[in-house]
């Protein structure tokens, strides 16, 4: 397969995507250069969208800057460097420990330094799984498998179509929902000893509308300087072991 040299997380090329895909490799997503639609970039396309692989048009120099000294014919993918698990795996961990679910729902997170972060907190925490959405958020490459130090390999990772529908799915399986959200109620005065998901917003919008009005409840971290939000990384780490020292008592 043809791999840019910098970077291990994109194949380029027709042929090599193409077997890629075939191979069930996990792809994050596709790349087509604008105007490429016909042809094997067809056929490309059509097979990203049976697995539900999201498919983004680019200018053309967008591909010759990722694949540099490369002939990408127009495509290119970014492939995950570890198979994402699905929700039941979630819950089977959780339920092979004999403990009651802990989740962390990742709401637009896109830097991957801080979705690696965020997977080691969850290992170091005993949480039993981190769910993302498939699109507008970064995925499981190469530079969150390092950033995570090794957690990739223990923490079950699920990538859903729709985190609100997946919300609804948690909440019938009898597990509560809860924003971190500094409007919420503090935290330490929040019930966070049983089946619980935490969600945690993106670098840039938090959490968005709908998902937010999908949550059963919103929780706070008292922030006693002048800056009134941390990091989605050590929010999440914090909430996290909240939940563990009350499940502890």
């Amino acid at each position: 397969m043809n791999h840019t040299p910098e970077n291990n997380d994109i194949i380029f090329g027709r042929n090599p995507v193409r077997e890629a895909l075939l191979s069930g490799r996990e792809i994050d997503s596709l790349l087509v250069a604008r105007g490429e639609r016909q042809g094997s970039v067809r056929v490309i396309i059509e097979m990203c969208r049976e697995k539900g692989v999201p498919v983004r048009d680019v200018a053309p120099i967008k591909l010759d800057s990722l694949c540099p000294g490369g002939s990408h014919q127009g495509v290119a993918a970014y492939v995950a460097a570890h198979e994402y698990s699905s929700v039941d795996d979630i819950f089977a961990l959780a339920a092979s420990r004999g403990e009651p679910p802990l989740i962390v729902l990742c709401d637009g997170l896109s830097d991957p330094h801080n979705l690696g972060a965020v997977i080691r907190t969850c290992d170091a925490a005993g949480a039993h799984g981190v769910i993302i959405p498939k699109r507008r958020a970064a995925g499981l490459t190469w530079a969150v498998d390092k950033a995570s130090a090794g957690a990739l390999e223990y923490v079950p990772v699920a990538r859903v179509t729709n985190l609100t529908s997946c919300i609804s799915e948690l909440k019938e399986k009898g597990v509560w929902v809860c924003a971190a959200d500094m409007d919420g109620q503090p935290m330490v005065k929040s019930d966070m000893t049983g089946p619980l998901a935490i969600v945690i917003g993106g670098e840039d919008g938090g959490i968005s509308r709908l998902v937010r009005e999908s949550c059963d409840f919103a929780v706070a971290i008292p922030m006693r300087g002048r800056i009134n939000s941390l990091n989605a990384s050590c929010a999440c780490a914090v909430m996290l072991y909240e939940a563990i020292r009350q499940r502890s008592s």
